[in-house]
């Protein structure tokens, strides 16, 4: 199997803020990544996630907390139930290092963005990746093994 981040076939990310400058940024930083090419989409709001996701497929979620705690806990919970992204890793870019959960399983990193770059981008695409892989593995055996348990009796 290829390491995940040096696999020819490129990465859908989905980056969602409010800042046209700090996701320019963000995209700037994936860009500079070598082993591994990017297709990104950018949203700003749920109306055009919604829109994005008609004929986008991201592998990888990026979410600046700039656009505000209750439209970033909603868009958490749109993604989340959304049958093309509840699966997806979601990383949230963080201003500042205020200790505040945002309650979703989906959230499996967050970064400061003042220490943002390529390697740390890279970094989290790659753990969040392999972290989220395992999760559905586990939960798959999870299933099979319950409902061999309750065949069996």
């Amino acid at each position: 199997m290829k390491p995940i981040l040096e696999n020819p076939d490129p990465l859908n990310v989905l980056l969602i803020g409010n800042n046209p400058m700090e996701l320019g940024s963000v995209l700037e930083k994936l860009k500079q990544v070598r082993t591994q090419k990017f297709i990104t989409e950018i949203a700003f709001d749920l109306r055009t996630i919604l829109e994005r996701l008609v004929r986008f497929n991201p592998n990888f979620i990026f979410i600046d907390d700039n656009i505000g705690r209750i439209e970033l806990q909603e868009t958490i919970k749109q993604l989340s139930s959304n049958r093309k992204t509840k699966d997806v890793p979601i990383t949230v870019l963080k201003s500042s290092n205020y200790s505040e959960s945002f309650g979703a399983s989906s959230i499996l990193d967050y970064l400061l963005k003042q220490n943002l770059s390529a390697d740390a981008l890279c970094s989290t695409v790659k753990n969040s990746l392999r972290f989220r892989k395992t999760q559905l593995y586990l939960h798959m055996i999870h299933q099979k093994r319950k409902t061999e348990l309750l065949l069996a009796h």
